[in-house]
């Protein structure tokens, strides 16, 4: 894994503005006009399957995960997972990728989707949405668009528009 005294805990919210600026610091500006962004804009994610990673007191990583809709099933999109680019390649992203699945397994969801490296993400569970299966509000490479099922029977029953849940005001 690693050799940093790492600490992972589910996000709280007091960590939102340093959570903020380490996107910022990781995906630019530019993460604004992604589709996958435009998803989860103006929802908050849930805090029971988002965390953080701290060496020490400093936020070095954290992956967020949201409610949507895929169609007529409730599913949810993970993202960003994001490290601090001084600390990559120290098994980080892996830990809160695993914390977040687990939570979201334990937590009785049945479906993750996220936009992505498949070669990355392949190694918990994610593959490529079947072609027309899914359509996302925005456009996304086809190939970087995974899915990870968490109960059986879920990708034979979902398809149709992926929206996002948004609070009730």
């Amino acid at each position: 894994m690693t050799d940093l005294k790492l600490t992972i805990r589910r996000e709280l919210p007091a960590d939102a503005e340093a959570v903020e600026k380490l996107h910022e610091r990781a995906f630019g500006p530019g993460r604004f006009s992604r589709t996958a962004f435009r998803l989860r804009e103006g929802v908050p994610p849930l805090p029971d399957l988002s965390f953080t990673a701290l060496v020490g007191t400093l936020i070095v990583g954290s992956v967020r995960v949201s409610p949507v809709m895929a169609g007529d099933e409730p599913a949810l999109v993970l993202g960003p997972l994001t490290v601090d680019p001084a600390f990559e390649n120290r098994g980080i992203g892996s830990a809160l990728m695993n914390a977040s699945l687990d939570a979201a397994r334990q937590a009785g969801h049945s479906l993750v989707l996220l936009v992505g490296d498949e070669p990355y993400y392949r190694r918990f569970g994610f593959a490529p949405v079947p072609p027309g299966q899914f359509t996302l509000p925005g456009p996304v490479d086809p190939r970087r668009f995974l899915a990870c099922p968490l109960r059986e029977g879920v990708m034979e029953r979902a398809r149709g528009p992926v929206t996002a849940l948004r609070p009730a005001r």
